[in-house]
């Protein structure tokens, strides 16, 4: 049996600097130990029923290459566990736009990322 491809292409990147700004503007919060997580419902049809987007403050980590890092291990850890909300969310019929963003003071390990990413989908699907 081949399962779906894990991957993290253009179309569920939240790109748009108009939808982002609305999204920081009406969205609502979320924590967990890495991350705060602003999400919101849209309304516009989409081909994926989420899409995400990451950052990580210029203020608390000032060199490129550590803040690179960190969203790389923020994307791997949503590209791998991105189903089960995608899942959820193709039963409710309902699209949502989500932003994470660290909160962490030091570099955070991929384990610990990846758990944070995991507390993040599972309060997602409690509340939606």
């Amino acid at each position: 049996m081949s399962e779906a491809r894990k991957t993290f292409c253009k179309e569920e990147r939240l790109c748009s600097v108009k939808t982002i700004n609305q999204l920081f503007e009406e969205g609502k919060v979320l924590h967990t130990s890495l991350f705060r997580v602003v999400w919101d419902y849209t309304a516009s049809p989409q081909t994926f029923p989420a899409r995400a987007g990451f950052s990580v403050p210029k203020k608390t980590f000032r060199l490129a290459v550590t803040r690179n890092i960190i969203k790389r291990r923020m994307r791997e850890a949503w590209r791998k566990n991105k189903s089960r909300l995608y899942e959820h969310l193709n039963e409710k019929n309902k699209n949502i736009s989500l932003f994470l963003v660290v909160n962490a003071k030091t570099v955070p390990d991929y384990r610990s990322t990846e758990k944070a990413v995991n507390d993040a989908i599972n309060k997602l699907i409690s509340l939606i």
